[in-house]
């Protein structure tokens, strides 16, 4: 039963996944990642099709391996951000209080996208002793 949880939730994870891709707003990498984790609890032959495709495998495995993400990816998901925080602004008007908690919440989310390394080389150097 726990197997089957696992590898109905990767397969809705990786659906997410794959709408997030050919939609602006919602991401795609945190999906995958997801679903790699459910993967590897349900299915390692899914598993190792997610990490082994080719567009959708790299980003996993940097973060999965390295905390990582890509540069391309930090662009995006910055600009996503700002996006939908001028989109939610425009759209809700909302009063000072609910537009000062959303900024504070997109802010940090940023800053935390901001402080990952880029790639295994931006975890600092391996100097053996």
């Amino acid at each position: 039963m726990r197997r089957t949880t696992f590898k109905f939730l990767g397969t809705g994870l990786t659906g997410l996944g794959i709408a997030g891709a050919f939609l602006p707003i919602l991401p795609s990498t945190i999906f995958f990642i997801l679903a790699a984790a459910c993967f590897a609890r349900s299915s390692p032959e899914l598993e190792k099709r997610l990490l082994g495709h080719p567009v959708f495998g790299p980003p996993v495995l940097a973060w999965r391996d390295h905390g990582a993400i890509p540069a391309k990816a930090k662009i995006l998901a910055l600009c996503g951000m700002i996006f939908g925080y001028a989109m939610f602004y425009l759209t809700v008007r909302p009063g000072l209080w609910l537009a000062l908690l959303v900024a504070v919440f997109m802010t940090g989310s940023a800053i935390y996208v901001l402080s990952r390394p880029s790639g295994p080389d931006d975890n600092g150097p391996n100097c053996p002793e």
